[in-house]
């Protein structure tokens, strides 16, 4: 994993997503995966190579399946 700083193209969240900013965006590219913040776009990107990011994907959930409640 590495970071870098996003380009501004290629990249959607999810549409199950809700309005409420506590959502990650992804780009996908053949040789990398980025990952940022939804809510600052001009920040950090995670970039993984596309089999881990597979890998992660595929992989079944083991936290809660609910958003903890606001603190």
């Amino acid at each position: 994993m590495t970071t870098s700083r996003p380009d501004r193209s290629g990249w959607r969240k999810s549409s199950r997503s809700g309005d409420n900013g506590a959502c990650v965006e992804v780009s996908l590219a053949p040789d990398r995966v980025g990952v940022r913040d939804s809510k600052d776009v001009a920040g950090p990107v995670l970039r993984f190579p596309p089999g881990a990011w597979s890998a992660f994907a595929a992989a079944p959930p083991t936290g809660p399946t609910t958003a903890p409640a606001n603190r």
